[in-house]
């Protein structure tokens, strides 16, 4: 396995595993600081939003482009991004809203539900439900981090990071009711930790599978569909969650900020 991979791996890692931050959140805070998770959402949305648009989507239509010929690059080009838009929309879809955990919720929110007179056993099914619904969820993110990283490794970091940022909130939707069904911290927080593998895992499968079929055209069409389940991510995840977390004004704060961020990191890298 060569350096490149064990990067894009490593990264991956780091993104997925960010569901522990949310453990750790949970358990050693009373209260949720609204404003600066509101604001981190926001800059998330804002990085993918900008890497989304203004680098895959761009790299894929030249690519396609110079493959295919400009009218047939750019259709594959848009039928791949909205291609990605529809893959993750299916899986979002396939989950019931009252078991998703993208659903936004603040740790006091969580706690009171749980402190409610409820069965051991069905506080544990809600926990071990939602690391299940985020590692199937976090599958194609997976891929997501690590074909970028694999390619671009100046855009893998940013990324990653912005994906680990929506992850904390999945961490706590799973350590808070099987802390309160167990009242073990430590065995809640590895469940939570854990539910992130399903991205280094997708990571793996994405390339093993993808592994003898990479070319240009197969990263030029990668790199539409990695566009599209961005786009979806901060618009149907990351931006409700920063305006159901804080105020309407700082979560676009955030988006700005990130894009700010994001165009000063690429000119620098």
């Amino acid at each position: 396995m060569d350096h490149a991979v064990l990067i894009a791996l490593g990264l991956t890692l780091f993104a997925g595993l960010s569901t522990g931050i949310g453990s750790a959140i949970a358990f050693f805070t009373k209260r949720t600081n609204t404003g600066m998770l509101s604001l981190s959402l926001g800059l998330s949305a804002g990085v993918m939003l900008y890497i989304s648009f203004v680098e895959l989507y761009n790299s894929a239509l030249t690519k396609m482009s110079e493959i295919y010929g400009d009218t047939q690059g750019q259709l594959y080009a848009m039928l791949s991004f909205f291609g990605g838009i529809l893959l993750i929309m299916i899986i979002d879809f396939l989950v019931p809203e009252d078991d998703n955990p993208h659903e936004p919720a603040q740790v006091e929110e969580i706690s009171k539900v749980h402190l409610k007179p409820k069965s051991t056993d069905t506080l544990i099914r809600t926990g071990i439900l939602s690391a299940i619904v985020i590692a199937i969820h976090n599958f194609p993110e997976g891929m997501v981090t690590f074909l970028t990283a694999l390619e671009e490794p100046s855009l893998g970091l940013p990324i990653a990071i912005a994906i680990a940022i929506h992850n904390i909130p999945e961490g706590i939707s799973v350590s808070v009711p099987i802390y309160y069904a167990t009242g073990k911290r430590s065995k809640a927080f590895w469940i939570s930790f854990s539910s992130g593998l399903g991205e280094p895992l997708g990571a793996l499968v994405g390339y093993l599978v993808l592994r003898p079929f990479l070319s240009e055209s197969l990263f030029g069409i990668l790199n539409a569909v990695i566009a599209g389940i961005m786009v979806y991510i901060s618009l149907d995840e990351l931006l409700p969650s920063a305006e159901k977390y804080g105020k309407h004004h700082l979560a676009i704060i955030g988006v700005i900020l990130g894009m700010l961020v994001m165009a000063l990191t690429l000119i620098v890298l």
